[in-house]
């Protein structure tokens, strides 16, 4: 790239998010035929957004390679997404597009990115009841005496610079179908 490149929050152009300097490396996350979604720093910070192609540019001399498989990789988290599913290799913002917002969250932010653990429980509610004895009657009946949150399933994904690494199922769930895919590209600018 010869000049940095305006970054904007959606593919049409919308709201400016900031500006991505000369000669800076981005992480391809997909595109259109008219625009690139990036993730880079921009000159107030991290960003997440849309970039003209006439901007990008790489020495990689295979880079309208890795542009097919980018649009490849996005054909298969499309299907995961629709399905509700994750593999090894999406990034966080893609884990949430599928399964949504988690349960519970452990995050580390370190020099070298950010790392950690999103749980995604399910819950099935159960009521309980009691026998209880008419004391007028004598006739048993049952009576309903508490309601009780039971783990049915869980999901455990692991991130480390905010790419999935592992995935751990447990309890209802069918488990042994874990999918890798291409992580993100990145891009030298």
């Amino acid at each position: 790239m010869a000049r940095p490149a305006t970054i904007f929050a959606t593919k049409k152009g919308g709201r400016k998010l900031g500006v991505l300097k000369a000669d800076s490396k981005v992480t391809f996350i997909g595109m259109t035929e008219k625009a690139y979604k990036v993730r880079g720093t921009a000159t107030h910070g991290q960003v997440l957004g849309w970039v003209s192609p006439r901007f990008l540019g790489s020495k990689d001399k295979d880079f309208v390679e890795n542009l097919k498989k980018v649009y490849e990789r996005q054909k298969v988290i499309r299907e995961l997404v629709a399905n509700h599913e994750v593999a090894i290799g999406m990034s966080i913002e893609e884990v949430s597009a599928s399964l949504g917002k988690p349960t519970k969250t452990k995050v580390r932010q370190t020099v070298k990115g950010r790392t950690g653990v999103w749980e995604f429980i399910e819950y099935e509610e159960q009521d309980h009841y009691q026998a209880v004895r008419d004391p007028v009657t004598g006739r048993v009946f049952r009576q309903y005496s508490h309601t009780t949150k039971e783990e049915t399933g869980k999901i455990v994904v692991e991130f480390e610079n905010e790419v999935v690494a592992a995935i751990e199922e447990s309890e209802n769930n069918e488990g042994g179908k874990v999918r890798i895919v291409t992580p993100p590209l990145v891009f030298a600018w």
